[in-house]
Formats: structure tokens, sequence, C-alpha cells
């Protein structure tokens, strides 16, 4: 052996190369040492054939792996950073069923359980945990893009002995519930928990935006918006100089009919909330204003109103866990982007031919058809922009089925993204605004918790009226946001006895807790809809 062959690439969880990690080849007879270059190639003085790899860098987890050396097809090793991370699994349960808490660590930690409604309520400390091994609570990530599969963490070293895994038996109450975990040298980490009832125990149903967290989730180095079709052939270097979204001027985001799926068995790590962190706080972050720390806002404002709900994930929706006859009203909220056809045609059929009751307290919801390939993950349906825009389509889930504005009354159009402003009154004498004291051509809305697009209730992504909307539509009040692109407030009534009412706007719900005449308003509607017939 005197010619160096490429046997693969180095990357971290973010698909980030890592030069200098130090891997040792292994067969009978032989040991070889090689080193990661800059880019994260991984060039080795090794015959093709079966080796077993072990590789070492400070700050990362060391593994082994047994694979095949084939230059032809260039293996893509994983390391995992050291830190703090975990998720629950399965992310969301029934009442008195069971998850599995896997954390990743490489210290002893710490694991307390909240109960995030109106005060963050401690339920129970579940304690300490360690291994006897050296760094044994630290996780191992599978090599390639696991964002298809899956991280798997406890599957290596726990399978063996069901004493190592650990799980918790969610509370009786419905509601959002935070796993907070925390080590003695300072490092912290939240991740949440959809605990939906037993039994329904109330006339109101809302959803956690479950499926819009994972398309924005890119642990493991892919997300809707990052490398969301597939992973390039190469780690990333320099995302400036390596990602197309930078270097091509003709960029499409969207450009094809395929896309890789995407999987829930995932960290989540911009779902983390600071355990000081109050519901009245701004939202900071790029993320967290349309994640699980904005959704919080609802369920904390419902709890202070003394509004009673059963909180569902939205995969409980399309799997069947979540029945709508046994509602009055459903409310989706902040950032609903994806969902399957089931969800979008069961939720139709409900509103406009069984008598329901939507509130919907969002923007840009509903906007694009997922399919579950599996019962754990994703395919995103975002076709060809080119076809949309050539088309005149109004959104993807447009493409695929028909404009969701059929369904909600407004789409989400890009006028007005990425700004806030507060609402102007439209119809004052609407029965929505009654007891707020608002008057004709008066702005409200003014007080946000939400950071990244401050400045008011209308805005981030806002959603307005089309000729797809039902012709009774009804406009209520209107976002200021700059070239009129302000969310559009509106009620619709069906047939059937459904109703429905929009907000158009992800900023809408992180303005509950603060501004009076947002709460007023929200109050009005859940009262009138959720009233028994």
């Amino acid at each position: 052996m005197n010619q160096s062959i490429l046997v693969g690439y180095v990357s971290d969880e973010r698909y980030v190369a890592l030069p200098e990690v130090l891997l040792e080849f292994q067969r009978p007879g032989q040991s070889v040492e090689a080193r990661s270059r800059a880019t994260g190639a991984v060039y080795a003085d090794v015959e093709p054939g079966p080796w077993r790899i072990t590789l070492q860098k400070p700050g990362f987890g060391a593994k082994s792996v047994a694979i095949t050396v084939d230059p032809a097809q260039p293996h893509h090793f994983r390391l995992l950073s050291d830190g703090l991370f975990g998720y629950a699994w399965p992310k969301y349960v029934r009442s008195g069923d069971k998850s599995e808490f896997r954390v990743h660590s490489v210290e002893a930690y710490k694991l307390e359980l909240y109960r995030y409604g109106w005060k963050k309520e401690l339920i129970r400390s579940i304690g300490w945990f360690d291994e006897h091994g050296p760094r044994a609570t630290m996780q191992i990530t599978p090599d390639g893009d696991y964002t298809r599969i899956g991280v798997e963490w406890n599957k290596v070293g726990y399978n063996n002995n069901p004493v190592h895994r650990q799980f918790e038996s969610a509370p009786t109450r419905s509601g959002l519930y935070y796993f907070h975990a925390g080590t003695k040298s300072g490092r912290a980490f939240s991740f949440p928990w959809i605990v939906a009832p037993a039994q329904p125990s109330s006339k109101i149903a809302v959803l956690a935006s479950n499926i819009n967290w994972n398309c924005y989730n890119s642990f493991g180095g892919r997300s809707n918006y990052i490398h969301c079709a597939e992973f390039p052939a190469t780690p990333t270097v320099n995302a400036r100089q390596d990602l197309d979204r930078y270097t091509d001027s003709k960029h499409i985001f969207y450009d094809r009919e395929d896309y890789a799926p995407l999987s829930f068995d995932r960290p989540e790590p911009f779902n983390h909330i600071d355990l000081d962190e109050q519901i009245t706080d701004p939202i900071e972050g790029r993320q967290a204003c349309h994640l699980a720390p904005a959704e919080w806002r609802l369920y904390g404002w419902l709890e202070r109103e003394g509004i009673d709900f059963d909180l569902y994930a939205e995969t409980q929706l399309h799997d069947g866990t979540l029945k709508l006859d046994d509602y009055k009203l459903l409310i989706t909220h902040t950032h609903p982007e994806y969902w399957s056809r089931q969800m979008y045609l069961e939720l139709k059929d409900w509103v406009f031919r069984r008598s329901g009751k939507l509130m919907y307290l969002g923007g840009n919801g509903l906007n694009c058809e997922v399919e579950f390939n599996t019962p754990t993950s994703i395919i995103v349906r975002n076709g060809d922009k080119r076809k949309q825009h050539r088309e005149k389509l109004e959104s993807r889930m447009h493409d695929r089925l028909e404009s969701e504005a059929c369904l909600l009354g407004v789409v989400y159009t890009d006028p007005g993204a990425m700004t806030g402003a507060p609402y102007k009154v439209v119809d004052a004498e609407h029965w929505a605004l009654a007891g707020t004291g608002l008057k004709p051509g008066e702005l409200f809305g003014l007080k946000s918790l939400h950071m990244r697009c401050p400045g008011g209730a209308s805005g981030h992504e806002t959603d307005k009226r089309t000729p797809n909307s039902p012709q009774n539509a009804y406009l209520i009040a209107r976002g200021t946001n700059r070239d009129d692109g302000g969310a559009e407030m509106i009620f619709f009534d069906t047939p059937s006895g459904g109703a429905v009412f929009s907000a158009g706007s992800i900023n809408y719900v992180s303005s509950l807790p603060v501004d009076d005449s947002i709460s007023k308003i929200t109050r009005n509607v859940i009262e009138r809809l959720s009233r028994s017939l």
C-alpha cells in the first residue's frame, strides 16, 4: 500500500467539516493511522474492503464503526460535539402514557419536569443521572444523513440492558410540559413534551405545531430550509462559499419535486426555553418567536383567563388520536405551516359539513403538504417554485390540493414579511371587538413579545384574503405593516353552522399576554365559538 485513497468525510451534527480528526483503521494484523483534512476529507493508505475505524477528536465523542472502504462511495462519518441535548420519545403522548427521555451529556446531569402554564409549575424532580463508565451518558449518532432516520439515541449500549433506559409517565393534566436538564458546570437544556388528555375533558382542543417544529429543526445538518432536498456530496466548510443560497444569484429555494425525509427522532434546540424565562418576557432569538417558546404564550394566556382546553400535537390529528367531533372549537396558532392532506381534508369537512368551529391564530398556516412516509418521519412536498409562480398558485398546498384560503379564509403573501405592526380597526361594531372600546380606524395590538419582528401583533408572516377565500369572509381589522402587507383579521360562517376566525399573523399569539385589546378580542371569539349549540 503506497497510495492514499479517499475513504470519506468527517462532519459534526451540523454537517460542518471537522479537520484534524484522528482515525485508526484496524483489521487482523493491520493498523493504519490517518487524519481528516481541512475539508473533512479522510485519505488513508488502506486497501478497499472491510475495516473497523475508531475516530477521536477533542471536544467530540469518540466512536468506532465497521465499514467497507470503497473510494467510489465515500463514507460520511459523523461525530457529536460535547454538550447537553435531549428530547422525549415519543414527543407527544396521552396522559398516563410513558415517554423515554433521551439525553446527551458528557457529565452528570439533573432532570426536572415542569408544566408550562401562566406560571411554570415544577411537577417533579426526576433526579441526577450519570453512569459507571467514563462519558457513558454521551450519545452516539449514526453516520450518514441521520436527519432521514433519526439520531437513534439510547440504541447503542442501552438496548441490551433495560435498566439503563429511563421513562416518565405523563401527568394527568393535558398541556405543554418541559424537561429541564442541567449540570454542575452550568450547562442547561430544555425540551418540550406534549401531553394530550386520556379522554376529552374540554370542549376546546388546541394544536401544538409540532410538524412545523420538525420542518425547521436543523439538528443533524438538514431541515426544510437547510439542504432541504438532500445533503451535498461534501460537508460545509464555509456556508457563504459552499451553499447555493449564498453563491448562486439565480438560486431558487424549492426547485424540484422530491425531497428527502425529515425524522422527528431528533433533539430540537430551537425549542429550548431558559428556566428563568417568564411568559411575559420578550421572546428573543431568530427561531423561538414562531416555535414552541411562542406557542407557550397562548397556553399560559388560556390558563390565566380560566379557559379550559385539551392540548394535542398536530400529529395526533393526523393519526386519529384527536377526534374533532369530540370538540366544539379547535384552535391552531402561531405558525402551523405544514399539514398532511388527511389533516386538511378532515378539518375542512368538520368545519363545512359538521358545524365545527375553527380559530386560526397564526400566519402562513396550512401552506404546504407533508406526507408521513413512516410514523416518525415526513416528506415535505415543497414542489417546484418556478412552476408555482408560472401558474400563479397561492401556495404549495394550492399546488398539491387547493389554496388554504378555501378553509382559513386567508393565505400567506410576501408583502409584510419580517415586519411587525399593530392592526387597524375596519369594523368597530363587529361582535369580536365588543368591550374593547376600539373606534373605527384606531390601532390596537401595539404590544408584542415577538423580538424577531417587533412592532405589533401583525407580523413576521402575514395572511390576506384572495379570490379563493369564501365570499362571506368578512374583514374586521387589517395590519398596518409596510407595503400594504398587514394581516387581515377575518370571520366567516358555513352553511352547516361551522365558523372560522383567522388572525392571519405569526406575531398574534406573542401579543396575547401583554396586549389588552388582543386579549379581549381573542376571549370574545373563544366564548362565542365554544358556546354550546
